[in-house]
């Protein structure tokens, strides 16, 4: 429990972390708060873990997110945090946390809109010692209906990251990625929701230089605000040669206002 309250080798506390993205997600609020009636909240949490135990070994996973988002007509801005910590056989597995945030100009407007993001990320499965990303570009939304929504999107990031490479060691570098994005959402009478964001990173110095992320998630809808879910998550970096798959389950709470 004192990795969450104490300086790990990575750096700020993880509650730290935390409450710094909190306080993010506060101060955009009070920002945005002062747009009219027409501006439209998204919030949601899921919680989710698994938990193993035999005579022999024992392990769990134990994730973690919440999301904010607010519309208004010409501009859109969401943020976001996860954390997902684990154990195999009481040898730590999973210490990881991310916060992401996100601009949109004129994607409610027209299907040719622009973006701009700011990415941390430090992960003990990884080997990411931290990761920040920053970076504008184009995005185009090929559908958007009640029951289905398709968006691509294309642009440039600058990136600086601490990693442990397995044969050096220690990798501090920086680098200019291109950062292709699928995201689509399908919704069955609103009730079944099948959704997901996934991206192809490649460096532009190195096309042996790339990240893999991918997020899909199916839900199934209780009522308004409740939701029982599934969700799948892949990454990969191959400056690390590492990469981790989990496929969660778990309830989820999704209120708009």
């Amino acid at each position: 429990m004192s990795r969450l309250f104490f300086p790990s080798k990575f750096g700020l506390p993880i509650m730290f972390k935390i409450l710094l993205f909190f306080l993010f997600i506060f101060l955009s609020l009070v920002s945005f708060g002062q747009f009219n009636d027409s501006t439209h909240h998204h919030f949601s949490f899921a919680s989710s873990g698994t938990i193993n135990k035999t005579q022999e070994t024992s392990s769990y996973v134990l994730t973690n997110a919440t999301w904010y988002e607010v519309n208004k007509k010409r501009i859109g801005f969401n943020a976001g945090a996860s954390w997902i910590y684990g154990q195999q056989d009481r040898k730590l597995s999973n210490n990881d946390v991310s916060f992401s945030s996100n601009l949109d100009y004129l994607k409610n407007v027209q299907k040719l809109y622009y973006w701009a993001l700011l990415n941390f990320d430090e992960s003990y499965s990884l080997k990411i010692n931290y990761r920040v990303q920053s970076g504008i570009g184009l995005g185009y939304t090929f559908v958007n209906n009640p029951a289905l929504n398709l968006v691509v999107s294309d642009g440039f990031l600058y990136e600086s990251s601490d990693l442990t490479d397995p044969v050096l060691g220690k990798d501090v570098y920086q680098t200019v990625r291109n950062s292709f994005r699928v995201k689509y959402k399908w919704s069955f009478k609103n009730t079944v929701i099948l959704q997901g964001t996934n991206f192809i990173q490649p460096s532009l110095l190195s096309l042996k230089d790339y990240i893999l992320k991918f997020n899909n998630q199916l839900s199934v809808k209780l009522n308004k605000w409740l939701s029982i879910n599934a969700a799948m998550a892949y990454n990969k970096i191959s400056r690390t040669n590492r990469q981790n798959l989990l496929i969660t389950y778990g309830i989820a709470v999704d209120k708009y206002f």
